[in-house]
């Protein structure tokens, strides 16, 4: 059985696609199709059921992908073991939200780096659904994202965390400092927000919505780096997950208000497909996240 075959199915099975598979691998999808009915003949059992121009793993697949897994890692244990460092070498492609680059995985990619120095690490960011599919799409390894807490069968997901999301001010805000500040107030500053579609604005609109209230914001971005920019250089009140201002706030440069509404709450979430190949830089990452965020309470 060659490893390249079982690499090939892997890839296969992670985006249910001979076409796309040979795309990525660098081969003709003749070549895929015939390494998987190699593997399968060896095998004794179909791998995956053919109908029309779509795919799908069998039973004999799905049990098989656990072994193929540990076939490629004990593969590239043994290759470690004759090179001087063992250290990872390769990519690690990250899918994220733009505020949990900032605050969450930037911090983190020195000493990833440091344990890493032979991989390339490419992050890419983009909307929820965006992000969802590239996961699908094996387009990035792992995700890191914001969202309600969500679970899907096909997804490994390593960690998760609440992450409180806040009204925000300037300290010298005429907000500040007030007690039980009614949503008709804030609606009525100048506000600037997050796009249309991210999770905690579309939770803020439903919440407004049921008061006969509307957002009208006068600054929109899904950067949230410009936003606290923004507040600080202009005024203003923002929405944000606490994690994105806490420096700010710490500084004594924002605030967060006092708002008379029902605390609002995301989780940041990490994960992978299922069907996923874990590379040793991938255990390396996942294992950094856990130590430096890991899950709270």
């Amino acid at each position: 059985m060659e490893l390249r075959t079982v690499a090939t199915f892997l890839r296969v099975a992670e985006l249910q696609s001979f076409s796309r598979a040979a795309e990525q691998l660098g081969y003709s999808q003749a070549a895929v199709t015939v390494q998987v009915k190699q593997l399968e003949q060896e095998l004794g059992a179909p791998l995956f059921e053919r109908i029309g121009r779509r795919i799908q793993l069998t039973e004999e697949g799905t049990r098989f992908i656990p072994a193929a897994m540990e076939l490629l890692k004990a593969a590239h244990k043994a290759k470690a073991l004759v090179h001087a460092d063992g250290s990872p070498a390769g990519r690690l492609r990250i899918g994220t939200a733009e505020s949990l680059l900032m605050s969450g995985l930037t911090p983190l990619m020195p000493e990833f780096h440091r344990l890493c120095p032979g991989v390339e690490t490419a992050v890419y960011t983009g909307r929820i659904s965006e992000l969802f599919g590239m996961v699908r799409q094996n387009d990035v390894d792992v995700l890191f994202f914001l969202d309600k807490k969500t679970d899907f069968p096909e997804w490994v997901k390593v960690l998760e965390r609440p992450e409180p999301i806040v009204f925000v001010a300037q300290a010298s805000h005429q907000l500040a400092g007030q007690r039980g500040i009614a949503l008709e107030t804030l609606t009525e500053q100048p506000l600037i927000l997050t796009e249309k579609g991210v999770s905690y604005r579309y939770d803020l609109e439903q919440l407004l919505a049921a008061r006969g209230l509307e957002l009208h914001p006068f600054f929109e971005t899904g950067n949230t780096d410009v936003i606290v920019r923004m507040l600080l250089s202009h005024g203003g009140v923002s929405f944000l997950p606490r994690y994105v201002v806490e420096a700010e706030v710490a500084a004594g440069r924002l605030t967060i208000l006092d708002v008379d509404c029902p605390p609002a709450q995301m989780w940041s979430q990490l994960v992978y497909h299922r069907n996923k190949w874990v590379t040793p830089q991938m255990e390396i990452f996942l294992d950094l996240m856990g130590r430096r965020i890991g899950p709270e309470s």
